[in-house]
């Protein structure tokens, strides 16, 4: 669908993948540890895969291979388009990559052909299935549906039962994107407990005491962050204990994000997916804009390409364009 942005909106959504991959990098270097109160976080590259300085891992090169189908136009959620995200899954993990989780890799690693197929395989894992892995890459559905609040929430659940069969990472792949989706449309946080205004009743019981805790708590209260709920916690921590009087929250939020320790790069990801929602792709500092970097090839200017494309569906914003803020 062609959409009209404003100005603002527009900064909006290319800053969602933009700060994505900007507090995936900046995590890399820290993952699996915690680092002191008093530690300088700077996107140093290094951890337990080697990244290079600004280098993201797969968090977002997951997220692009979704972006990289919405920008064609696809309707990612369903039928083709959603077999189409599938087969980007396959083509990343086919590229070898430094870091892929464990169930992710459990399900790649059969190269389900197509989306009912890859769905199925990851319905047939046993064990914990609700790691954070589909989290860290739902950003760019809340693009492909900023004009569908219904096709958003549905897009969320079917992309992230391609890998994780769990009905907690499906609810917080939804609550998440629908957060940002409304942070790009109206440059606030609220979509975060506004999503429980429209979630079913047993779902919005589940995650409003989880949210109260996210925003009362410490990371020690949620610290499996490797979990797809305490890894959205540590991210809505970090978001909501961080002073949000000025775009400057975007850079403090993830270094906070980075500090909670654990499954750094994922939560800060996670986290930077809104804030880039919230502030924009100004936010971002210009000296993380320079340096990152990563699959397929991208630097930060593509990612803010991608990102209104994804937006467009292809097209550009103008002509013939539907009014986002008037619809939602």
């Amino acid at each position: 669908m062609n959409v009209k942005l404003s100005t603002q909106q527009g900064d909006r959504a290319a800053g969602v993948l933009l700060a994505t991959a900007a507090g995936d990098a900046l995590g890399a270097g820290y993952e699996f540890t915690h680092p002191d109160a008093g530690a300088a976080i700077e996107m140093i590259g290094g951890g337990p895969f080697d990244w290079a300085p600004g280098e993201w891992t797969d968090d977002t090169s997951m997220a692009l291979a979704i972006a990289e189908v919405a920008a064609t136009g696809a309707d990612i959620g369903r039928g083709e388009g959603l077999d189409a995200v599938a087969a980007q899954f396959v083509r990343w993990f086919d590229s070898d990559p430094a870091d892929i989780g464990n169930q992710t890799r459990a399900v790649l690693s059969r190269r389900p052909a197509g989306g009912a197929a890859m769905q199925a395989r990851a319905r047939a894992l046993t064990g914990r299935k609700g790691g954070n892995g589909s989290l860290m890459r739902t950003a760019p559905v809340a693009l492909a549906y900023l004009g569908d609040e219904a096709g958003c929430l549905d897009a969320a659940a079917q992309i992230a039962s391609l890998t994780h069969d769990d009905p907690q990472a499906t609810q917080a792949c939804q609550l998440w994107s629908h957060a940002i989706r409304h942070a790009v449309l109206h440059g606030t946080f609220d979509g975060v407990r506004d999503y429980l205004d429209i979630a079913p009743a047993d779902v919005a019981a589940y995650w409003g005491p989880l949210l109260d805790q996210a925003e009362q708590g410490t990371p020690e209260d949620f610290a499996n962050n490797g979990w797809v709920v305490h890894a959205l916690q540590t991210a809505w921590w970090a978001i909501t204990s961080t002073d949000s009087s000025d775009d400057r929250h975007l850079r403090r939020a993830l270094v906070a994000a980075v500090r909670a320790g654990g499954d750094t790069d994922t939560t800060a990801a996670i986290a930077g997916g809104l804030l880039g929602a919230r502030w924009g792709a100004s936010a971002v500092p210009a000296g993380w804009r320079r340096i990152l970097h990563g699959w397929p090839g991208y630097t930060a200017p593509d990612l803010e390409r991608l990102a209104l494309e994804t937006v467009g569906g292809g097209c550009d914003d103008s002509d013939g364009a539907t009014d986002l803020l008037a619809q939602s």
